[in-house]
């Protein structure tokens, strides 16, 4: 496996060694984590299709602990922009883990979190950041900078969004609120408005914060009309509420650009960013004006906002490295040129949505293709809220060979060969 390599494929899919893990995941997991469905099929007579146990990446290739080796068009869920084990990341990784594995957060930094804070600074256009685990972290921390400088609790999110499951976040989240919002609907408030995605934008009275994907992710690869981003920046304006973008997803190349959002020239309040930033690691950052950012005062020698691992070392060397890489092979054009490529190819078999390598094909039984192409060797996943699309975010390095390994089984898989 050499990271640039198509599928090669050793046992039926997924093999006895997979079948193996799930089983003992099953004992000792959350039942509603890992979708496991062999039992479920053997007593409706019907396809075993619990999930491959991943073992090795490289580049844009995954093998499984029983050998095979899939594309993954994926970039596991879109984290490794610039390829799975990445080895200037890796680098950074072990370089740092042999000097200062931790910190201690808003008590004791140490200069590779001064290091990316700067660095981000530098890419946003952004003067200061709150940094964090999670995408869920930087989209909460946004909801609060936004709170404290607007003074108002109200949030105006979009149907279709999705901004992570922890409940500051699940509360802004709309993509398949019936399914993930309504169990906990008690516990989340009623402070959220939502509004269609693209479409008119209401009055703004009593929201404090404005929070937008420039372009949806999970919610299906959906744009918004052309100018619709800075009619919101006008409305924001006027009203003086915070503008989010959650860039989580389309940052750092994604979509062709650094940020999804440069296509229209408008600058936010607040930026969340994350996924991709460390290329495998768990790091995410929200990224504000300074306007914003001095709504919270200065530290009183107990942090407001912070966390045990804020800005955790390995993390921010990690995320360096990403950006360096990003920059010295020039990625983000790569995805544009890639993408279009891409997108040429696809619109062939069916409508396609997206920029760069963020990209969904509307497509007959996209979850039923994702299955079949996973039996081929590569790995995709439906996206949507009626999961109408198939989505490929790969690896900004993923070569055009692997791509067009891909569009050649769709083609066979829906008759356009």
């Amino acid at each position: 496996m050499d990271g640039a390599s198509g599928p090669l494929l050793k046992t039926e899919i997924p093999g006895p060694a997979s079948r193996g893990w799930i089983d003992r995941l099953a004992l000792r997991e959350c039942p509603a984590i890992t979708s496991r469905r062999a039992r479920r099929a053997a007593a409706l007579g019907v396809a075993d299709d619990d999930p491959i146990v991943w073992d090795e990446a490289l580049g844009a290739n995954v093998q499984d602990v029983d050998g095979n080796v899939f594309v993954d068009l994926t970039a596991g869920f879109g984290v490794a922009s610039v390829g799975h084990r990445n080895p200037a990341v890796v680098a950074a990784a072990q370089a740092q883990l042999s000097r200062l594995p931790h910190a201690m957060g808003d008590a004791f930094p140490d200069p590779q979190r001064v290091r990316l804070l700067e660095a981000l600074a530098e890419r946003t256009g952004l003067d200061h950041g709150i940094l964090g685990s999670s995408g869920s972290d930087a989209v909460e921390a946004a909801l609060k900078t936004a709170r404290l400088a607007s003074g108002r609790d109200g949030v105006l999110a979009f149907e279709g969004g999705y901004h992570g499951l922890s409940y500051g976040a699940l509360a802004a989240s709309h993509y398949k609120h019936h399914d993930f919002r309504t169990p906990f609907l008690g516990q989340l408030g009623d402070h959220v408005r939502w509004a269609p995605f693209g479409g008119e934008i209401p009055a703004l009275d009593g929201v404090g914060a404005v929070l937008v994907e420039p372009i949806q992710g999970r919610g299906g690869v959906r744009s918004p009309p052309a100018g619709w981003l800075q009619k919101l920046r006008a409305a924001c304006d006027q009203a003086g509420a915070a503008l989010i973008f959650d860039e989580i997803y389309t940052g750092f190349g994604r979509t062709g650009v650094m940020f999804a959002h440069q296509r229209e020239g408008v600058r936010p309040d607040l930026l969340c960013v994350g996924k991709s930033l460390a290329g495998g690691f768990p790091i995410s950052a929200c990224m504000g004006s300074r306007a914003v950012m001095e709504a919270w005062g200065a530290s009183k020698g107990e942090a407001l906002h912070t966390q045990t691992f804020l800005g955790n070392p390995v993390g921010a060397a990690m995320a360096l490295a990403a950006l360096k890489f990003i920059d010295d092979e020039r990625l983000v054009e790569r995805s544009a040129t890639l993408g279009a490529w891409l997108k040429d190819r696809l619109s062939a078999l069916g409508r396609v949505r997206g920029e760069g390598l963020m990209l969904g094909l509307e497509a007959p039984d996209p979850l039923g293709l994702s299955r079949a192409l996973l039996q081929r060797g590569f790995i995709l996943l439906p996206a949507g809220l009626r999961g109408e699309v198939l989505a490929f975010t790969p690896p900004l390095v993923i070569t055009e060979g692997q791509l067009d390994g891909v569009v050649t089984q769709l083609q066979a898989l829906l008759g356009r060969s």
